[in-house]
């Protein structure tokens, strides 16, 4: 803070240590007009040494706003959930909004929750995870504040961004089968009416598409899905198929967590990866590059899918009108050593 001066910095400070205008300090903060990037450096640099906090209940006096967000997400002690909520709440940030966050697992109830109180201007605008369509509010509501929606579930009544699932473990699939895989099993999906999110349904849908492409034959009994979808679902996933005596030389696992699952009963199981059997998981979490072997999975920028998602929301936030639009997140697979080998498959193992 500048010699002489007490109490909390201000916007004014900010830009007269940025040597800016207050206007593109306000810009930076709120993202309303397009800021330089050497500029933004300068005025971010200005805020962390100044320790500077955006006065938001100003900020909503003037425009009659909280300055507050919402996050739900169906299930935060998953890996993935921790670092989109990190990149999500530093979007927010960016942005000049705090962030209240919500964990709405299996319970609608929570979304309704959330959005009640964005009609009440308790929060501006609701960033929302629902796992099926038929339980959550978007599907019931007509009269929605701003939301976003994040993941697979499709819908056309509000703004939302995602990864094409179905396209991403097509791609896994297609890889599995170029590194000499043909018996592919699937955990995370099946077609159990009430074990079916949107996202299994993608991905197993994805699955299907990449056999078919490679002439191969889908079998039910390389289909397994246990909630929730974490490390536990995958061991379960492995010791479901050992049980089955089905043979396989290759999993697909519908996130990284239940990979890490997996990874380990195989290991326990004496069965080598990827000498007898290839694994992939999906999202790319940072712990995937740290198993045993590393994980092959599929990737996409968690960044540039906050700051998309933050962006909707705020456009959404400033005119209830515009036509609702769908953002898609670039995917690839990344290629590491749990798929690096000519797998000899379980059955031909024992």
């Amino acid at each position: 803070m500048p010699k002489g001066r007490a109490g909390r910095a201000t916007m004014k400070d900010v830009a007269a240590l940025a040597g800016v205008s207050a206007k593109t300090v306000s810009n930076v903060l709120t993202g309303t007009a397009v800021v330089r990037p050497e500029t933004q450096q300068r005025v971010e640099s200005a805020m962390r040494e100044l320790d500077f906090v955006p006065n938001l209940s100003a900020r909503g006096l003037r425009n009659g706003r909280s300055g507050v967000i919402a996050i739900a997400l169906p299930d935060l002690a998953t890996a993935y959930s921790a670092e989109m909520l990190h990149h999500l709440v530093d979007a927010a940030h960016q942005r000049g909004y705090a962030v209240q966050v919500e964990e709405t697992a299996l319970e609608p109830e929570r979304e309704r929750d959330l959005v009640s109180r964005a009609r009440q201007h308790l929060v501006d605008g609701v960033v929302l995870n629902p796992i099926r369509i038929e339980d959550s509010v978007v599907d019931r509501d007509e009269r929605l504040p701003p939301v976003v929606l994040i993941g697979e579930v499709e819908q056309h009544v509000t703004d939302r961004v995602l990864v094409d699932s179905r396209a991403g473990a097509r791609d896994a699939v297609a890889h599995l089968v170029s590194r000499g895989a043909r018996r592919i099993a699937a955990i995370g999906g099946d077609e159990q009416a009430g074990l079916a999110t949107a996202t299994s349904r993608l991905r197993l849908a994805g699955v299907r598409d990449a056999l078919d492409e490679a002439g191969l034959a889908h079998d039910r009994r390389r289909e397994i899905n246990a909630l929730p979808w974490n490390m536990e679902a995958g061991a379960i996933g492995v010791r479901t198929l050992l049980e089955r005596g089905v043979d396989v030389d290759a999993v697909l696992c519908f996130t990284d967590s239940i990979a890490v699952g997996a990874l380990h009963e195989l290991a326990r199981a004496g069965i080598r990866v990827p000498d007898d059997v290839l694994v992939c998981g999906f999202d790319d979490i940072e712990q995937s590059r740290y198993t045993t072997p590393e994980l092959t999975t599929v990737s996409f920028d968690r960044v540039e899918f906050a700051r998309a998602t933050m962006a909707l929301l705020e456009e959404r936030i400033a005119a209830r009108d515009i036509p609702v639009r769908a953002v898609a997140i670039a995917h690839r697979v990344v290629a590491r050593a749990s798929t690096d080998g000519a797998p000899r498959g379980i059955s031909a193992r024992r």
